[in-house]
C-alpha cells in the first residue's frame, strides 16, 4: 500500500513539475503572428487658426463692476451666520441656567446640541467658549471663540462680543498678548 502511495505521489509530481515548465503566459496563435506595424501619431496642423480659444483655458476674469441686479440677495458666508432656531434658544437658556448652577460639563452636552441644530450661529460658539473656559478647558474655549468670530460675519455687536471673550480667554491662560491684540480690535469696533 505504500508503494502505491509513492508511485502516486512521484506521478504526482512529474505531472506538476512539467506544467510548469510549459510557457503558459505565451498569448495562443504566437507562433503564426506577423509583425504588425506601428500606429503613427497623430501630426498637429500648423495653419490651424490660434484665434479659438481652447477647451483647457480659462475665461479672462471679468473686470467690470457687477450691477445690484447681480448681486446674490442673500448674504453669503461671511457676511452673516444663521440665526438661533427656537430649540436652539432653549437649550442656550438651559445651558446658561445649568452654568449658573456650577455645571459647566452639563452645560455642554446641552450645547453641543444647540451647535448640531444651528451650526453656523456664531452666538452658540460663544457660549460653548464659556463653558470649556468655565470648566478649564482654555484651549478648546479659545478655538470656539475664532470659530465665532469666523461666523460673526458683519454683525459688530457679535464681533464685539467675540473680541472681548477672546481677550479674557488669552488673559487666563498667560497670553498677554494676544489678549491686548484682542481687546484692541474689541475697541476698534
Amino acid at each position: 500500500m505504500m508503494k502505491i502511495y509513492r508511485n502516486l505521489a512521484a506521478g504526482l509530481l512529474i505531472v506538476g513539475l512539467t506544467g510548469c515548465a510549459s510557457d503558459i503566459y505565451a498569448p495562443p496563435g504566437s507562433a503564426d503572428r506577423r509583425a504588425e506595424p506601428v500606429p503613427q501619431p497623430p501630426t498637429v496642423d500648423e495653419s490651424r487658426d490660434d484665434s479659438s480659444p481652447r477647451l483647457s483655458e480659462q475665461p479672462e476674469p471679468r473686470t467690470e463692476p457687477r450691477t445690484p441686479q447681480e448681486r446674490s440677495p442673500s448674504p453669503g458666508y461671511q457676511e452673516q451666520g444663521d440665526d438661533l432656531s427656537p430649540a436652539a434658544v432653549s437649550l442656550i437658556q438651559r445651558a446658561d441656567a445649568l452654568m449658573s448652577e456650577g455645571k459647566p460639563e452639563a452645560a455642554l452636552s446641552r450645547l453641543e446640541r444647540a451647535q448640531r441644530i444651528s451650526p453656523r450661529s456664531a452666538q452658540v460658539y460663544f457660549k460653548l467658549a464659556e463653558a470649556y473656559a468655565r470648566s478649564n478647558n482654555l484651549g478648546s474655549a479659545e478655538q470656539f471663540t475664532m470659530k465665532g468670530l469666523s461666523l460673526a460675519g458683519s454683525n459688530t455687536r457679535l464681533q464685539k462680543a467675540g473680541w472681548e471673550l477672546l481677550a479674557s480667554i488669552r488673559h487666563e491662560r498667560g497670553n498677554v498678548a494676544g489678549a491686548e491684540q484682542a481687546e484692541q480690535r474689541a475697541r476698534a469696533l
